[in-house]
């Protein structure tokens, strides 16, 4: 909750920024004309057209990563389950179990990422059943009349551990904050020249002053949003179905 407080206050501070920035330069502009100062602004919208080009690809690039992951880890997961079938009937009833429990973790642990205390708890449960997973197929494939499920097994088991931590890398990797805040000082600059260019005219046009601060604000409110996709409106939650689905063909 205190994330999306955070995010909130952010966007709505950085909406206030733009709408003070476009005054003072309003305000600057109707006591000092702007002839001459073509090349400031271009430079200047070029460098914040730049910074939200820059980011905003690289949101959507992650943003659709962290699905792809999804779908990967639905898939390994599903693999190994199957894959139990090649070990001895009486060794497969708990292990089947574990990968029952083990999914019901890992569901947990994203739809309660926002809830720090409730995430370490479900983090700490999958864990613990990777590894009885993992020592549970070690020693029911140590015979040798168990070698093609071992050969089989262990590799798709290793996948599901894998994709695990590169979720979690995913999940940290984000662009440097010193990126974000250059970007929040162009979209500031911009409206202090967009303010400054509008001083042209004896009156203020609210309806550009609301357009320029509404698209600045929702430009950079869209790629916050894709870069920490279990926060906002645009999530990757619907993904999730993938790993309910294999959930649910457990038997």
């Amino acid at each position: 909750m205190s994330q999306i407080l955070g995010a909130v206050l952010l966007i709505a501070g950085l909406f206030s920024g733009i709408i003070v920035c476009l005054e003072i330069g309003w305000r600057a502009g109707r006591r000092q004309p702007s002839a001459g100062l073509g090349a400031v602004e271009a430079a200047v919208f070029g460098v914040m057209g730049l910074l939200m080009a820059f980011t905003f690809s690289g949101a959507a690039t992650r943003f659709d990563a962290k699905r792809e992951l999804i779908i990967r880890e639905a898939n390994a997961i599903g693999t190994a389950y199957l894959r139990l079938d090649l070990l001895p009937p009486d060794t497969q009833p708990p292990l089947r179990d574990l990968f029952r429990r083990y999914v019901d973790a890992r569901l947990s642990f994203y739809a309660n990422i926002l809830d720090a205390e409730r995430s370490r708890t479900d983090e700490a449960l999958w864990l613990g059943f990777q590894g009885e997973i993992w020592t549970g197929a070690v020693n029911a494939t140590r015979d040798q009349t168990a070698l093609s499920a071992r050969l089989l097994l262990l590799p798709a088991l290793n996948d599901m551990i894998d994709i695990t931590t590169t979720r979690a890398a995913a999940r940290r990797m984000h662009p440097d904050k010193a990126i974000f805040a250059m970007l929040g000082v162009a979209v500031l600059a911009g409206a202090l020249l967009a303010g400054w260019g509008m001083a042209a005219s004896s009156e203020r046009s609210l309806l550009h002053v609301l357009a320029f601060a509404l698209l600045m604000t929702i430009s950079v409110y869209v790629i916050l949003d894709l870069e920490y996709p279990r926060i906002g409106f645009l999530r990757i939650d619907a993904f999730d179905s993938f790993l309910v689905d294999v959930r649910r063909s457990m038997k």
